[in-house]
């Protein structure tokens, strides 16, 4: 059975994909989870499986600051009590498991561990997705692999020359690469200089096309599966602070052990007006298509390799390249052991 890291923040999806009046349902660590909104817009998680016959809540209506079950008409509350029964009394012991529920940085965050440690201001921060300072494009894919094979694809981004044709080039090959530990947090920064990029990159870091550009690609990873990139470039010689920096993040959370859900965005400063925003929105377009045709089928088909077989047992050829992501692992690895041995301690 897959180990979760159950006492943290999970990203659940976009604040803009929970719509007032209907039902969201997704799968998360295994559990199956239903969202909605209460009248006062306020979100709401539970388990999607009404305690009676175990039916699917998502399938029945939404009613306010409660839901009906589908199968036979239960009503439950936000917090998961009963509050109707149409074939007698309320029974006291109808009720249904619910999950803190946090909204910042655009998305919907749910804790899937013990309620009383939902601190909102644990969740790991997205400053550049808030609308109220940059235009923010967003995008959400199910992959069929183990979260933790995306993780590893993001923090090694020397794959953009074979898999990327769009991004390939000799200056891509010869990037100075760090992989850097800072405590629970793992930086593998990419610097690439004297580069010819496509011509929606140009626009992206507003340099002139046919200038040789230096760009830099740093991802910064947290538990469990967090992660932005920090994508700038200024015209070749130039120092970094001159240029332009637009801002990605790449977060998985585990539907399964072998589902994920990838919800993905880029944010263009908002003094860029009006262009930020058209790039915003062009650019998470732009993105899906290597996201959804070249990361994710290969991402899948080491999975498929793989079976059921762990990462470590699989006995994985390491080289300097996968510095970040094997630091990565490890330190995910210590914090579900340390999570798991104290949850044992108590019990």
């Amino acid at each position: 059975m897959t180990k979760y890291l159950r006492n943290t923040w999970y990203q659940a999806g976009w604040s803009a994909e929970l719509k007032a009046g209907e039902l969201l349902h997704r799968r998360f660590l295994e559990e199956p989870v239903l969202l909605f909104r209460k009248t006062d817009g306020t979100a709401v998680a539970m388990l999607d499986r009404c305690p009676h016959r175990f039916a699917p809540l998502h399938m029945g209506k939404h009613l306010g600051d409660a839901v009906q079950c589908p199968y036979h008409g239960l009503q439950f509350s936000a917090d998961g009590r009963c509050i109707a029964n149409p074939h007698g009394p309320v029974p006291g012991a109808a009720r249904i498991k619910t999950f803190p529920v946090a909204e910042r940085y655009s998305a919907l965050w749910i804790w899937m561990g013990d309620p009383a440690k939902a601190d909102p201001e644990a969740i790991v921060p997205f400053e550049f997705n808030t609308p109220e300072h940059w235009h923010v494009g967003t995008g959400h894919l199910l992959i069929n692999a183990h979260y933790e094979l995306e993780t590893d694809n993001i923090l090694d981004l020397s794959h953009i020359e074979f898999l990327h044709p769009l991004f390939a080039s000799e200056a891509v090959r010869a990037a100075k690469v760090q992989s850097i530990q800072d405590g629970d947090t793992v930086w593998c920064k990419r610097f690439i200089t004297r580069d010819s990029p496509p011509e929606f990159l140009y626009r992206s870091f507003n340099i002139p096309p046919g200038e040789l550009v230096d760009r830099w690609l740093d991802v910064r990873w947290n538990a469990p599966a967090m992660m932005v990139l920090h994508a700038g470039g200024v015209v070749s010689g130039k120092p970094r602070e001159s240029g332009l920096e637009v801002r990605q993040a790449h977060v998985f959370t585990p539907e399964s052990a072998h589902t994920t859900h990838y919800f993905y965005s880029i944010s263009f400063p908002r003094a860029l007006g009006e262009q930020g925003a058209q790039m915003a929105r062009e650019s998470v377009e732009l993105l899906r298509g290597p996201f959804e045709q070249e990361d994710k089928p290969v991402v899948e088909a080491i999975a498929r390799n793989m079976g059921d077989t762990s990462f470590w047992d699989a006995k994985p050829l390491l080289l300097p390249i996968d510095g970040a992501a094997v630091l990565a692992r490890r330190i995910l690895a210590k914090k579900i052991e340390a999570e798991q041995t104290a949850g044992a301690a108590v019990g």
